[in-house]
């Protein structure tokens, strides 16, 4: 119902707003152009996200189905599946999700968004054959979506790349505190969504396995932060392009040493590419029309002017609030998120407190509501129970990391 309601309230608060402007400030613009951005952001969602997703999910499932008739998903799923039988009890153990949640984690840490998305859609596919009741998120479903909404991801290239091009001294300097700033947004998001279950994380497995990782990262960092900002970038695009070609070949040379007819299997797959594009369109408007509306009346603009208000009201430090339209954005748009953050670049320019912390806000979460109604619609999920909730929460938590590691770094 959370969803429900969150729409609802989009655009109610949109006309509320709009009706307040012309009856007592004389404003005649603001419905139009409230109708003219639902209008915008409708055409966008099919044309610019739903029919260019179409081509990706038909080659990826493709080659996902190559993968699991050669066998490979099932020994991601063997290697990953002690690990993760302890946060999806309900998931068999050699069952292919867990192949899949891997595969769409590890491409989001690489930074391949077009890669993630059809291994995230296909592993959502499998989850939902295992859910008793195809209406509602089962607790599997939720988990996977929560912390895939945390992003986390170890290069965030394309906010140092748009760094550089405003011509930022070190575009690379938000680096470190992106990355830490997902992963803390990621582990919250496992403990919050682990506790709404009663999952036990102390134990043994979890422990090592979190570790491990924490461990792994922190040397990765440790190595890239030495590397000049070039580097960095040559570094990302070798190996995330190269992984994903690799996991390409390997299940296509391990699909003819297990003599499968790979063209066959391949089509097969992608059959369900087109469908399952055109099956989350309806998901997809309805929501980003709603934050258009409620993006286009001013309400998020006289939100963070109330914050700012109440923070100063506190005689807390405000300097981080000019960076706050950003972080409030983030769950509901990433383009749009990512239009105020490269506008707060401008206006306050790359190097500021202000330029750096809205970088960190970028990096540190994922867009909650539009890959709820893409991964649940996906699969006809109309009851998401907690989910919205969860994530969330965790991306409020990740705001307060943000804030922290900007002062931390920058102030």
């Amino acid at each position: 119902m959370a969803l429900n309601y969150i729409f609802v309230f989009f655009f109610v608060i949109a006309f509320v707003i709009a009706l307040f402007k012309f009856i007592f400030l004389g404003d005649v613009l603001t419905f139009k152009a409230i109708v003219e951005g639902m209008l915008d952001m409708a055409e966008l969602a099919v044309m610019d996200i739903a029919l260019p997703l179409a081509g990706v999910m038909t080659f990826f499932l493709g080659i996902l189905n190559v993968g699991e008739r050669a066998g490979a998903i099932n020994v991601l799923a063997r290697v990953i599946g002690p690990f993760f039988n302890k946060l999806f009890p309900e998931v068999p153990k050699n069952h292919p999700a867990n192949g899949q949640m891997i595969m769409n984690f590890a491409a989001n840490m690489i930074g391949l968004d077009n890669a993630a998305t059809p291994f995230g859609l296909k592993a959502m596919q499998s989850l939902q054959e295992l859910n008793p009741d195809k209406d509602t998120a089962s607790n599997a479903q939720i988990m996977f979506l929560v912390l895939h909404t945390s992003g986390l991801q170890i290069i965030p290239l394309s906010i140092i790349a748009q760094r550089a091009i405003l011509g930022a001294e070190s575009p690379s300097d938000i680096f470190i505190p992106c990355v830490v700033g997902t992963y803390v947004t990621t582990v919250v998001s496992m403990i919050i969504t682990a506790t709404w279950q009663r999952i036990n994380l102390f134990n043994r497995t979890v422990i090592l396995g979190l570790g491990g990782v924490t461990a792994v990262l922190g040397l990765l960092l440790a190595y890239l932060s030495t590397l000049p900002k070039e580097q960095i970038e040559t570094v990302s695009v070798v190996v995330g392009n190269s992984l994903l070609l690799l996991i390409v070949a390997g299940f296509l040379g391990g699909a003819l040493y297990k003599k499968v007819n790979v063209f066959e299997a391949f089509i097969d797959g992608a059959k369900n590419g087109f469908s399952t594009s055109v099956m989350i369109i309806p998901y997809l408007v309805g929501m980003l029309v709603a934050i258009s509306a409620f993006r286009n009346c001013g309400a998020m603009d006289y939100l963070v002017n109330s914050l700012k208000y109440l923070f100063s009201f506190a005689s807390f430090n405000t300097d981080f609030t000019d960076a706050l339209p950003v972080a409030l954005m983030k769950p509901l748009s990433g383009s749009g998120a990512r239009a105020l953050m490269i506008d707060a670049m401008k206006q306050f320019g790359p190097d500021s407190f202000i330029g750096r912390l809205v970088c960190i806000f970028q990096g540190s979460a994922d867009t909650t509501l539009y890959i709820v109604a893409l991964y649940f619609g996906s699969v006809g999920i109309k009851n998401t129970r907690y989910a919205i909730v969860a994530g969330l929460i965790a991306d409020f938590v990740g705001v307060l990391a943000g804030i922290w590691l900007g002062y931390l770094f920058f102030h």
